[in-house]
């Protein structure tokens, strides 16, 4: 194969200097600095720099090695942006191996971080696991590295802009059937090739489907990651265990392909936890044929551009659950703006007299408890495998930044204060990824029984989510206290912390607020008291 011959920029980054060389560049209209090692040449851009001239001509950064002094401002993502790399005009001589590449600041695609508690333990080198196999490891490096190269610039993107997930990567995930792996396990996986055959349908279990959850949070952008059709991953489950083979055969296909998109629609203005207070109302027609949906929904993720709306409807006799189509006609979406990017087409939903084919029913007519309630539990155990993982993000960035961030001449973790701030964190981090790996291995044994998934899961799972959305906000809070005023800044090297304080109560909220999933696991436990149990 052909190479391409280096270009003129190419060729003069491979130049070398010596530090007292780059010291005559100084002044204006002739400026060099260094950077790890690396010389760039500033003399055009001064004039461009967003911070002003003042701080390029600064005695310790004109002429001098300012990695302290950059690193103190800006993260190494910016040195990678094209208009600013091609500023790179050589390395300082001898020192051309010494820093090839930033560890645990940029990792290459694919790659896991150095950073102690940057990753789970079972991740870490040098630990080990008794609950992942070579299969799950597999299918993570896979698919780390496929979010780093696919997802993460899209996620980056969208969240600013606020436009839905771009159609190459859903058609890009579709082709390695993530959307189904999303699932979890299941028959739905049967005859499909997953992750380019990485791992076998009737291997895949909650552990792979814990690695898949996790590794798309490490976007850290949190309304583009609903937007990647979270929507989907609870709508979707109502449909494949009540609904008709017929009803399956037509809408399922083309929703894992992504090419259409689903939704659950149950909260409302008037309810939200509150399942009996639903006003959205099914009426059958005359001949019984029809369901006559009339009412609203709030807060729906992905709303705004679903074409299916898995909807809860107060009928006759009790609740019911109807999958509605947008092509039946009389549903218009609007979108919510909330803390997090419009990304998330989080929607408000009306019904105006939409006639559905009865056949849409999912699950026994009055029986819409039992759909929802057997969806719960599995959708707030992909929540909780989120939010560890994003939690644990925010970790690593606090480590990092207390790391290179000096304070009166010292390292920030100098500081008593932010080395007990950094130790609660961890602590709540690992204590969080321990218990959620124990009751992922309970669910692997009840796989095949929801009944006792309910009985033995439903308290664990429930008190897991509010744990891990408490324990995040506290993180959060001594995140922002960690990075001060860049800590409460969109841009620059505060910007996940920021993010991630500003989106984490979502967490909290999204599958039952805290209170109530703590009154759910306490309900639980006492019905299971031995009725002669005494102190």
């Amino acid at each position: 194969m052909a190479t391409q011959a280096p270009t003129q920029s190419q060729n003069q980054s491979n130049s070398t200097f010596t530090r007292e060389e780059v010291a005559k560049h100084n002044k204006k209209g002739d400026l060099w600095i260094i950077i790890d090692s690396r010389v760039y040449d500033l003399s055009r851009f001064a004039a461009l720099h967003p911070g002003g001239l003042h701080v390029l001509f600064d005695e310790e950064v004109a002429g001098q090695d300012a990695t302290k002094i950059f690193y103190s401002l800006h993260r190494h993502e910016v040195l990678q942006k094209p208009s600013y790399a091609r500023l790179q005009i050589g390395v300082i001589r001898g020192e051309e191996e010494d820093k090839d590449r930033i560890i645990g600041t940029t990792s290459l695609p694919g790659e896991l971080s150095l950073v102690p508690y940057g990753e789970p333990t079972w991740l870490t080198k040098g630990y080990s696991s008794p609950y992942f196999s070579e299969s799950h490891r597999k299918l993570q490096a896979a698919f780390r590295k496929f979010v780093d190269e696919i997802i993460y610039p899209d996620a980056q993107l969208c969240e600013e802009n606020g436009k839905r997930a771009s159609q190459s990567v859903l058609d890009a995930m579709a082709a390695k059937n993530i959307h189904a792996m999303r699932l979890g396990p299941g028959k739905h996986l049967k005859g499909l090739q997953l992750m380019d055959g990485i791992v076998q349908p009737e291997e895949f279990d909650y552990f792979h489907e814990l690695v898949i959850n996790q590794e798309v949070s490490r976007i850290g952008a949190r309304g583009y990651g609903d937007g990647l059709m979270a929507g989907m991953v609870i709508g979707l489950p109502p449909v494949l265990n009540f609904g008709s083979e017929e009803l399956k055969k037509r809408v399922v296909p083309d929703i894992f392909a992504g090419k259409k998109f689903i939704c659950l629609a149950i909260s409302e203005a008037f309810a939200g936890s509150d399942v009996a207070g639903l006003k959205t109302t099914a009426e059958k027609t005359e001949d019984g044929k029809h369901w006559i949906i009339n009412g609203t929904k709030k807060w729906i993720t992905n709303g705004t551009f679903c074409d299916y709306f898995t909807v809860g409807c107060r009928t006759d006799g009790g609740f019911t659950v109807i999958l509605v189509e947008r092509a039946h006609g009389g549903v218009e979406t609007m979108p919510i703006k909330t803390s997090y990017s419009s990304a998330a087409g989080t929607a408000y939903i009306t019904f105006d007299n939409v006639k559905v084919p009865v056949e849409n029913t999912l699950g026994p007519e009055n029986a819409g408890l039992l759909v929802m309630l057997s969806n719960f539990n599995h959708e707030r155990w992909v929540m909780t495998c989120a939010s560890i993982r994003s939690q644990r993000l925010i970790v690593e960035e606090c480590l990092k930044w207390a790391n290179q961030r000096e304070v009166f001449g010292k390292p920030l973790f100098s500081q008593a204060v932010i080395r007990h701030k950094l130790a609660a964190m961890i602590a709540r981090v690992e204590s969080a990824q321990a218990w959620l790996e124990n009751i992922t291995y309970q669910m692997t044994k009840m796989a095949c029984t929801y009944k006792q998934q309910s009985a033995k899961l439903a308290g664990q799972i429930a008190f897991i989510k509010m744990y891990a959305t408490r324990t995040a906000q506290e993180t959060a809070r001594d995140a922002v206290q960690i990075f001060g005023g860049r800590g409460i800044s969109q841009k620059g090297m505060g910007r996940h912390i920021e993010h991630y304080h500003r989106t984490i109560t979502f967490d909290s909220l999204l599958g039952g607020a805290e209170d109530v999933l703590g009154d759910l696991g306490v309900r639980q436990a006492i019905k299971q008291m031995p009725k002669n149990v005494r102190l």
